[in-house]
């Protein structure tokens, strides 16, 4: 019996994929628990379409991230912080701190997806990356400047 999986099941298959299993596991087991549908011709026909949906919605993903780091990567984000002597700041420059900076001109990106290796805590020039998609990470330039 062919089945189109609703959810991933272990060892069967993942979800949206059609996969051959024996009569009586498809009847009286993965169909009646919401675990898949039988493989009807209605039922290929909009597992293609919501398949078709989902990449185009991905492709527009994709495209925005693409816009949204290159007009990034155009500016310089300049964070004013208080400093000692040789340019050690009090305290440091953190991912919220950089994501405060973003909003401020006007990039709304979550401190979680600013990758820093460790917080900034020196004046000057920096390069920070910023994951926007998961094929695309926008490297910023982060001038650190005493308040």
């Amino acid at each position: 019996m062919k089945v189109i999986l609703l959810k991933n099941v272990k060892g069967v298959g993942k979800e949206g994929e059609v996969v051959e299993v024996a009569d009586g596991y498809g009847r009286n087991f993965l169909i009646p628990r919401g675990l898949a549908k039988e493989a009807t011709e209605g039922n290929l026909a909009d597992l293609k379409h919501k398949k078709k949906v989902e990449k185009k919605k991905q492709e527009k993903e994709l495209k925005e991230a693409q816009d949204l780091k290159a007009r990034m990567e155009k500016n310089v984000f300049e964070i004013k912080v208080k400093a000692g002597e040789n340019g050690r700041l009090f305290g440091s420059v953190t991912s919220s701190d950089i994501a405060k900076a973003l909003k401020k001109e006007g990039f709304n990106v979550d401190k979680r997806k600013i990758e820093l290796k460790e917080n900034i805590k020196e004046l000057g020039m920096h390069k920070v990356d910023v994951k926007l998609h998961r094929e695309v990470t926008a490297t910023l330039k982060v001038k650190v400047v005493e308040a």
